[in-house]
């Protein structure tokens, strides 16, 4: 090698060179703890104590195994696979798949942000969150050991999540992992992955689109059907990837048109655009896309990656509507275009309304101009059969039952049928607030009866005030927010943390999931909401027509509603918990994982709850953050994905720190992944896992009295196992004293000769 300065002869260098300032306070911002860029095997020992406590609880929805050319191979009553693989490990098998599927997404969704940004802005675009945000990356500094200064630096993490995936999902292979535990561990890593994966790509696209960065009054969005202005050209976009949605709104501000086109957006697309500009209107999440499209109000279509219809392109195109891609991982069959020039992109679509656009820069011009060329044409066209037809096409209905056994939720399709054909729309009505727009009741009528198309029509028709607010999401939680409730939170001051997470799949509408939020936000816990569930959460108005983001603060406090952002944006919920190891008990975050995770399972009162988990992502983001220590709760629903992580409700052993000794404890938190039947077993299962060990006795006697509080309110009755979380007589809240005591006396309770004051499970 030479050069001005050196000439080397035969000489080997390993490691890595830096050239630059800063090297040396780079390499030393805090000492390096055990477990930096963790292999599969690393945290093992970790996964294996969660495990031993929560051990997987199998719900297999079918016995057989069809993934190789041996099968299909039966597993039931005790049978091996032709590979030697039996239920059980089969059912681990699929969960860590899917994991690595939901780790793939994001980690494809950041990596695609990620080199996009780094061929506009440059590899050295730095990474600033602020001054009130010096903790900028908790998920990375804990498991990477990596504190990314700049762009380049989260390529540096996704280089460690695309070769991690890659290892998992070989595991799947037959003949790899034979052990049903072993798979779990190794869903669990996937799921760490996952949320490392998120957070660079949150991290990239807040520091990019100079989104709110912790704002806690960041400005409140329009969100619903009826705020959409359809006098206006209309562009719709779905998906998950905020890049083309970004370019559109660059170009509608240099040419002044941001009143004159309508850009609107559906799941987590629709939140990120209106993090970038307050211009943009949220139709609402994944359950409301096929009924927004079948209304025909988008004259442009515009879709990215994740959480779109596969059939997108037929229902658009029976619309009169254009349709562009504009991601390689959905490319419909569609001609790409990109390398034609804009001019002749919007001639082309106008002939052949599709397109698929992979250069993004040109969307922007494309999609407006082309809607406001096909706005004109499909000024007066008509999509959905008025009321009358409404009740001739029920009329054909042969009352067959099989729309209502093949609805995931058993709604009463057919019932609603029955009643329009008489002209009563009272069914139909009901079916729209909850309806999750799935198709299926379509797919299995006998009559090809457009049953979606129907229902849309009548709440199109019944319901005038469908217009919310949502507040934008802020991104992530401050240092000094942490610090004030780091205290209140780990004594159990504060009841609790409760994240809504995850897909649109409620059983019975968004309603449940804004009930449940009010019922704690008036309880003073705090509520933390990201993707489909923070928009169901504003599709709820009390009798004062507010909404519950209008009503609440938004900041990270007891008694405040957090929208965090999009799916990419639950990184900042997990992160919250690291920092309150990290800024409040001064656990070091560099390389420590196990440390920190034990610290919240331990000490941190949080719970996240999925109530519409449907996708492979949700279980990612899950068994993500399981790993973390934090219980989430699923929606029935959730029994789908077919594992649990239940313990057997006896007593848990830890360690404490304080003395050396083991203590047999309480249950805390007694599940770690757990389904709800309903809302009401739902809220009156999240006071009870916010309980942790460490609680003080005021704290405990907080949590149970809203576990006790809610029990009455919603079954009429005492919890009935109680008895297991209360340890002495000081954990009993005052106000309840009486009754909880002889309820204690009546189950023949006794109190612990001891407690820890520092729990480890390490």
């Amino acid at each position: 090698m030479t050069s001005q300065l050196l000439k080397l002869k035969n000489v080997k260098i390993s490691g890595t060179i830096k050239f630059g300032e800063n090297t040396e306070e780079d390499d030393n911002w805090e000492p390096m703890g055990p477990t930096p860029m963790p292999k599969i095997p690393t945290l093992r020992h970790w996964d294996f104590k969660l495990l031993d406590r929560y051990p997987p609880f199998y719900m297999p929805i079918c016995d057989l195994c069809c993934l190789c050319t041996f099968g299909k191979c039966d597993l039931s009553k005790g049978k091996k696979g032709a590979c030697g693989l039996n239920i059980k490990a089969q059912q681990g098998r699929i969960v860590l798949i899917a994991c690595c599927i939901g780790a793939a997404c994001h980690t494809g969704h950041s990596r695609h942000l990620v080199h996009h940004l780094i061929e506009t802005l440059g590899r050295d675009y730095p990474i600033n969150l602020s001054n009130e945000i010096e903790v900028e990356a908790p998920i990375a500094r804990t498991v990477t050991g990596i504190r990314p200064k700049t762009l380049g630096d989260l390529e540096k993490i996704l280089d460690y999540c695309e070769e991690q995936i890659t290892h998992l999902l070989s595991a799947a292979h037959t003949g790899q992992e034979g052990d049903y535990l072993d798979f779990e561990s190794k869903a669990l890593h996937a799921g760490m992955i996952d949320d490392l994966a998120r957070e660079a790509g949150d991290i990239a696209q807040i520091v990019a689109y100079n989104m709110p960065k912790g704002n806690e009054d960041a400005p409140l969005i329009e969100l619903g059907f009826g705020c959409i202005d359809k006098n206006k050209p209309v562009i719709l976009c779905i998906g998950h990837n905020v890049v083309p949605g970004s370019y559109i709104l660059e170009y509608l501000e240099e040419n002044n048109l941001e009143d004159e086109i309508e850009v609107c957006g559906i799941c987590c697309t629709a939140i990120d655009i209106t993090r970038v500009s307050e211009k943009p209107k949220i139709v609402g999440p994944l359950s409301r896309q096929l009924m927004f499209v079948r209304c025909g109000v988008a004259d442009v279509v515009v879709i990215d990656e994740q959480c779109i219809r596969t059939d997108i392109l037929e229902e658009v195109l029976k619309t009169g509507a254009v349709l562009i891609a504009t991601n390689e991982k959905m490319c419909l069959g569609l001609e790409d275009i990109s390398h034609l020039s804009e001019d002749e992109i919007i001639s082309y679509l106008i002939r052949n309304r599709a397109g698929l656009i992979l250069d993004e820069e040109k969307v922007g011009k494309v999609a407006v101009e082309v809607a406001k060329l096909v706005a004109k044409e499909r000024k007066n066209r008509k999509t959905l059969p008025d009321l009358n037809e409404v009740i001739e096409l029920a009329k054909q209905c042969t009352e067959c039952g099989w729309c209502n056994r093949n609805c995931p939720n058993a709604f009463n399709v057919k019932e609603a049928m029955v009643l329009a054909k008489h002209g009563n729309f009272e069914g139909f009505i009901d079916l729209y607030k909850k309806c999750y727009g799935c198709g299926r009741c379509e797919t299995i009528c006998e009559r090809n009866l457009p049953i979606v198309s129907m229902t849309t029509k009548v709440g199109e028709a019944y319901y005038k005030d469908l217009k919310f607010r949502m507040r934008a999401g802020r991104g992530p939680i401050k240092d000094v927010e942490i610090r004030s409730v780091g205290a209140p939170i780990v004594f159990g001051d504060i009841p609790g943390v409760v994240a809504f997470v995850g897909c649109s799949n409620h059983p019975n509408g968004e309603e449940e999931v804004a009930l449940m939020a009010k019922e704690f936000l008036e309880r003073k816990y705090i509520v933390v909401a990201t993707g489909c569930a923070a928009m169901a959460i504003g599709m709820w108005k009390d009798k004062d027509g507010k909404t519950l983001y209008e009503k609440y603060p938004g900041e990270f406090r007891a008694g405040g509603l957090v929208n965090c952002g999009s799916c990419l944006s639950n990184c900042h919920i997990t992160g919250a918990a690291i920092k309150i190891a990290n800024i409040f008990a001064k656990v070091p975050l560099r390389g420590n994982y196990a440390e920190v995770a034990d610290y919240i399972l331990n000490k941190v009162g949080a719970v996240g709850v999925a109530w519409g988990a449907m996708s492979q992502k949700a279980a990612a983001i899950a068994t993500g953050v399981n790993r973390w220590g934090i219980p989430v709760i699923v929606g029935p629903h959730g029994a789908k994905y077919r594992r649990l992580y239940l313990s057997n409700g006896e007593k848990f052993k830890v360690k404490d720190k304080t003395t050396g000794e083991i203590v047999e404890i309480d249950p805390v938190p007694e599940h770690l992944i757990v389904t709800a039947e309903n809302y009401k077993e739902c809220i009156c299962m999240i006071p009870k896992l916010c309980m942790r060990p460490n609680d003080t006795p005021k704290g405990r006697a907080n949590k149970i009295y809203h576990y006790v509080d809610l029990y009455e309110k919603y079954f009429g009755r005492m919890p009935p196992d109680l008895e297991k979380f209360v340890r002495t007589e000081k954990d009993i809240p005052f106000m309840m004293k009486d009754k909880i005591m002889n309820y204690l006396e009546e189950k023949g309770w006794k109190p612990f000769e001891k407690y820890p004051k520092n729990p480890t499970i390490l």
